[in-house]
């Protein structure tokens, strides 16, 4: 029985549901990360024993699926988007905007599906996008394969922000700081296609950089949507 197919325990004295639980872990890990959260001081912030959580919540693991699942539910699109291709592109936006509010998010995007009614309900939406537009398999690899961009391109300007805060560099006082060990290793002439990149290359934000790769990523699930079955 999952934490949603289980029943609340009866109201006592002292007003608690998992509503209240959920809010204060998300709290508490906006603050310090995931590795802020423990039943401990999610009791503590509510003012309750550790043991009334228990009831509620019976390892930290479920409290971690709620978590994700509440935040899924500022990931569902307002309205519903005029296509696939807006429904991947509102979902991966709202998704990125959603880890940058609660950064460890990104630490628990990936693996196994979150199975809460929220994510149920963001996975609904985006193969109802698609839904006969090609056949079922393509459809869920294509599917995978845009969840798999959005959730490393989040994992790596997450982890970049974590960096910049745990260093106290800027990524332009962190090049400053690298730059003449780069210049003295592409000096060597070893790594030349490495040097252009570095000296010909054009540098973009991060929200451009994500856009950018999700419309490549839609091309080619357009690409594939359009060829005729085999």
């Amino acid at each position: 029985m999952t934490v949603w197919d289980r029943p609340e325990p009866p109201t006592r004295p002292a007003p608690l549901d998992r509503e209240r639980i959920v809010a204060a872990a998300v709290a508490l890990a906006d603050e310090g990360g995931l590795e802020a959260v423990s039943l401990r001081k999610v009791a503590a912030r509510l003012d309750v024993g550790p043991m009334r959580l228990y009831g509620y919540i019976s390892t930290k693991e479920e409290l971690f699926d709620l978590m994700v699942d509440e935040v899924h539910a500022e990931i569902l699109p307002e309205e519903r988007p005029g296509d696939w291709r807006e429904a991947l592109r509102v979902r991966a936006h709202r998704t990125r905007r959603a880890a940058l509010r609660h950064e460890w998010l990104a630490d628990l995007l990936g693996g196994r599906p979150s199975l809460g009614p929220n994510a149920l309900a963001v996975t609904e939406g985006t193969l109802a996008a698609l839904d006969g537009l090609a056949d079922l398999d393509t459809v869920m690899r294509a599917v995978e394969t845009v969840g798999a961009y959005i959730t490393g391109a989040i994992r790596r300007e997450i982890a970049n922000l974590r960096a910049e805060r745990a260093t106290g560099l800027s990524e332009r006082d962190w090049q400053r700081a690298y730059g003449p060990h780069v210049s003295r290793m592409l000096a060597t002439g070893r790594f030349p296609a490495l040097a252009r990149a570095v000296h010909d290359g054009t540098e973009v934000d991060a929200e451009t950089s994500f856009a950018t790769g999700l419309d490549w990523i839609l091309d080619a699930v357009a690409a594939k949507l359009a060829r005729p079955p085999a």
